[in-house]
């Protein structure tokens, strides 16, 4: 028998495992290396979670130090010291007068799926049962699993995996009226409306007037407004939490990706007093947990992660690049491949006229790192990119942008 490729690769045809050009080997700072020897600039932020960059130095001791002190600690039926000062710390950034209770998870798609618990739990507490549909946005992104695969508003093979979204709808996130016509039809059976600052893959914003509907039609109805801050927080788009300029504020907050600045799985999910008050009056269980859900060691990187937000100044240095990154994305936009650009903050697409995939190979040849969506490529660097990075990340797009359209 042949030898086999050990690992499976995520989303990636088997064809394609074990590219010496997309295996990596190490990183640094703002660079990977791959097996194949060559360093690349990297204009993902890894998953979108590394937002301080590669290698930070204080985390990674933060982390050793958790392991020597306690290897593991579990949640379940209890807590630990380090679990309870790490969720203070959190709620201090996510706004304790609006947020009272840290649920810890694993991953984004983990934490959706125990908030879409959460939810139905809390309407029922209420005395409605019947209020157990969730709605989300469609073109949105809140994971692969099932219950959070469901949420996602992209169309991803879920009738191939018998994905059951019987209790979810998705909603246009640029058309209020689309939302009010779903309310007038299901109105009293909706438990809560998810939605992200700006949507997953497309990296489309949402806008303010589609916020202040939903407040409108919160106060009116009672459900849950879920924020999905997974790809938005930790100084994203410029603030902690892209919620944070919103009108009104959300009922949950949910995190991951920068909250260890990818050093650890793990996610929150960041509950209001009201909440937490409803559960308390019915002394409820939730039925939910995840073995390594507030590990110490994902503990000390979420307080280490915070520490370094601060210490940095990290999301004036994201306002900052943005600033930076709106001007490459308009030099950009001259060129006759890309028409147009979109997002917020560090969180960027250059919409490109249907050869993402060709543009995202040509910039690694390049020697840069990019991410293709739906139509386009993103740009999602790090928060601590500098002006130099920023001149490497132009040019190696740009002479990308010419090798595809033969220029």
């Amino acid at each position: 028998m042949a030898e086999r490729y050990p690992l499976w690769e995520s989303l990636t045809p088997p064809s394609q495992y074990g590219k010496p050009e997309r295996l990596a080997s190490a990183a640094n700072g703002t660079r990977i290396q791959f097996a194949d020897g060559a360093w690349a600039l990297c204009a993902t932020s890894g998953l979108w979670n590394v937002n301080l960059g590669y290698g930070n130095q204080a985390i990674a001791e933060a982390i050793a130090q958790s392991l020597t002190t306690a290897s593991y600690l579990t949640l379940f039926r209890g807590g630990h010291d380090l679990a309870v000062r790490t969720a203070t710390a959190l709620l201090g950034v996510c706004g304790p007068e609006q947020f009272g209770r840290v649920l810890f998870s694993t991953s984004g798609g983990a934490a959706n799926d125990a908030m879409m618990k959460l939810v139905r739990h809390y309407q029922a507490l209420h005395g409605d049962e019947r209020r157990r549909v969730v709605v989300g946005l469609r073109g949105s992104y809140h994971g692969l699993t099932y219950g959070s695969f469901g949420l996602t508003g992209e169309q991803l093979g879920q009738q191939v995996y018998g994905v059951d979204q019987r209790f979810v709808r998705h909603v246009d996130h640029r058309d209020p009226a689309d939302l009010a016509a779903l309310f007038a039809r299901e109105g009293h059976r909706i438990a809560a409306v998810v939605v992200e600052p700006v949507l997953g893959s497309g990296a489309y914003p949402v806008p303010e007037h589609f916020i202040e509907a939903l407040g409108t039609l919160r106060d009116e109805y009672g459900f849950l407004l879920v924020a999905d801050e997974v790809a938005t927080g930790f100084g994203r788009t410029g603030r902690y939490f892209a919620s944070q300029s919103w009108a009104i504020r959300p009922d949950v907050l949910i995190t991951s990706k920068g909250l260890t600045n990818g050093t650890c799985a793990a996610a929150a999910v960041v509950v209001s007093h009201d909440i937490c008050e409803v559960f308390e009056r019915a002394d409820s269980i939730l039925v939910h947990g995840e073995t390594q859900a507030g590990a110490p060691s994902s503990c000390a990187a979420i307080l280490a992660t915070i520490e370094e937000m601060a210490r940095l100044d990290a999301c004036a240095l994201a306002a900052e690049n943005s600033v930076r990154l709106d001007r490459l994305v308009t030099r950009l936009s001259e060129h006759p491949l890309v028409t147009g650009h979109r997002g917020a903050g560090c969180f960027r697409a250059l919409e490109l006229s249907g050869r993402s995939a060709e543009v995202m190979a040509a910039a690694r040849r390049a020697g840069v790192v990019v991410q293709p969506g739906p139509d386009c490529i993103q740009l999602v660097p790090a928060l601590t990119y500098t002006a130099e990075d920023f001149e490497e990340l132009e040019a190696g797009i740009a002479g990308a942008l010419d090798e595809v359209a033969g220029c």
